[in-house]
């Protein structure tokens, strides 16, 4: 816990229902959460969600998530509208990023705040668009899609970890389990050659992973979890798409989604490569 004085801010690790509070505030800000995130974000390391309460009362929140120890993730950097400029969010920001260590740190930023996280010590690395609309119905799934929890685990692990700068099992086993979530794989000739989540949120539907060996499996995977999607009520989703996959961003394009806002991709140093070729969307601006 880090107190900044007597009766003032104290940070604090968060509880799994202290992060409900923090849902709503990123949701009042437009970021459009998961209505059953949390539990995810928890199992992969619970003890990276930090609150910061002004005498008592909530006003700030970060995630700082360690995946493993070299790399972690800073996400849900909030402070309450009213209180912003009092020196609240630093405070905050400062006392989550000790749970990182030595770890590089990486991040999704606005443009209103790269310039801020280049002061801490963050590089921008890429950027990442937001695509929304609705995907046309393209009638029965394509060959090879099949539900994920029909694919061997490890097969899956193995997978994303080729896509993501760390291993994640804890996190993702919990993803592709978490009620409301539509996880779908590709199998072709018995090998996976892509997967992909779509899970309801505050507005729009949102897709993270779309991993896909190339645009044609990304694509089958895309149009069937855009009727998953139509499954549980959501007409149109939403992708986060990074700039440095061109046949990502030609796919969100040829399907009719429009680019509605962007972040850039940041890190406080190196990070493992991945197959940057293979991502179609990335799992979540929250986490990674």
């Amino acid at each position: 816990m880090t107190s900044l004085s007597p009766g003032s801010l104290t940070v604090a690790p968060a509880t799994r229902d202290d992060w409900e509070l923090v849902r709503a505030w990123a949701a009042e800000e437009g970021w459009n959460p998961g209505r059953s995130d949390a539990d995810a974000f928890f199992a992969q390391d619970p003890g990276g969600f930090f609150l910061g309460r002004l005498d008592g009362t909530p006003v700030s929140a970060v995630s700082v998530v360690a995946y493993d120890d070299a790399y972690a993730f800073l996400g849900f950097y909030l402070v309450r509208p009213e209180l912003r400029g009092r020196g609240l969010g630093l405070a905050t920001w400062r006392a989550g990023l000790v749970h990182a260590g030595g770890r590089t740190v990486g991040l999704d930023g606005v443009p209103a705040q790269q310039d801020n996280y280049r002061r801490s010590g963050f590089s921008t690395a890429h950027r990442t668009a937001r695509y929304v609309g609705e995907v046309p119905a393209s009638g029965p799934a394509a060959a090879g899609i099949v539900p994920a929890d029909r694919v061997d685990p490890a097969l899956l692990a193995a997978y994303d970890t080729a896509c993501h700068h760390a291993a994640r099992p804890r996190f993702l086993s919990a993803w592709l389990a978490t009620p409301g979530h539509r996880a779908l794989a590709r199998v072709t000739d018995g090998r996976v050659t892509g997967y992909g989540v779509v899970r309801p949120c505050q507005d729009e539907a949102r897709v993270g992973p779309l991993f896909a060996d190339g645009p044609a499996d990304a694509a089958a995977l895309l149009d069937a979890l855009a009727e998953e999607a139509r499954g549980f009520g959501a007409r149109s989703v939403a992708v986060d798409v990074p700039e440095t996959n061109p046949e990502a961003v030609r796919l969100a394009e040829e399907r009719g989604l429009t680019p509605t806002f962007e972040t850039a991709r940041m890190y406080t140093g190196p990070v493992r490569p991945i197959a940057r070729d293979r991502v179609f969307g990335v799992t979540t601006l929250e986490l990674g």
